[in-house]
């Protein structure tokens, strides 16, 4: 195995059993070069290898930090459920009733044409009029998660999906009062590393990936809403109860 991973794998292991705490500092590199009895370029290979797992963060002038565990914890039970809507806890709102935080929700609405995929998800024409809802949520004033909501024009016009403030029980509630019942969502997570913006936006350090997670809301067969979230993985921790049937 090679040296830099030998380094890699003691490290992690100390972070994962708890010797390393979260926040704890890592010892300087010429300490690690003594105590691996290693090269520089090894110690620092190493640590990049760290990084890009998500497990440290390097703050410049100051040293390499263990990153703490996820904080923020997002139920898949009952977050989209006409109950939680109505006591307006559905979705990020019954996140921040759950854990406590003061939550923050800035909202931007747009109108374009529809690209290729967001048509072929829509079952809409490419060039179609869409309308986006593009969102930035934060925790305590700090940003946690992004998320573009798409909607064909032909389901939105004249509704309050299209200001802003959607008022109580958010875009569902409009929805269905627009008479597309829903009946089921679909959701897909995948993990990958942020683009420019969402690292900007979500204030990562180098190496945090982000949980991307997809849904696609239906009324009967037809799909009604697109939803792109970009989660940070450092923050989160998705909480999943599946019925044993």
């Amino acid at each position: 195995m090679p040296a830099k991973r030998q380094v890699f794998d003691d490290i992690r292991s100390k972070i994962e059993s708890g010797e390393l705490a979260p926040n704890a500092q890592l010892s300087s590199e010429r300490e690690l070069v003594e105590r691996y009895d290693v090269s520089r370029p090894t110690i620092r290979e190493a640590v990049r290898l760290l990084r890009e797992h998500g497990l440290v963060r390097a703050e410049h002038g100051r040293g390499v930090f263990v990153r703490p565990a996820a904080s923020l914890v997002r139920l898949a039970r009952n977050r989209l459920s006409r109950a939680a809507r109505a006591e307006d806890k559905g979705a990020f709102m019954g996140d921040a009733a759950t854990g406590g935080f003061t939550p923050d929700v800035s909202t931007r609405v747009r109108k374009e044409p529809a690209d290729e995929t967001s048509a072929r998800l829509l079952e809409i024409e490419p060039g179609d009029e869409i309308l986006v809802r593009d969102r930035v949520m934060r925790a305590n004033g700090q940003a946690v998660q992004l998320a573009i909501s798409r909607f064909s024009r032909s389901v939105t016009r004249g509704t309050l999906i299209e200001e802003a403030d959607t008022g109580p029980g958010g875009v569902y509630a409009r929805l269905e009062e627009a008479g597309h019942v829903l009946t089921h969502f679909d959701e897909v997570v995948t993990a990958r590393m942020p683009s420019s913006r969402e690292q900007s936006l979500l204030q990562l350090a180098d190496g945090t990936p982000v949980i991307a997670v997809t849904r696609i809301a239906f009324a009967a067969d037809r799909p009604v809403e697109l939803n792109d979230m970009v989660l940070a993985a450092d923050k989160y921790e998705l909480h999943y109860r599946l019925p044993a049937e």
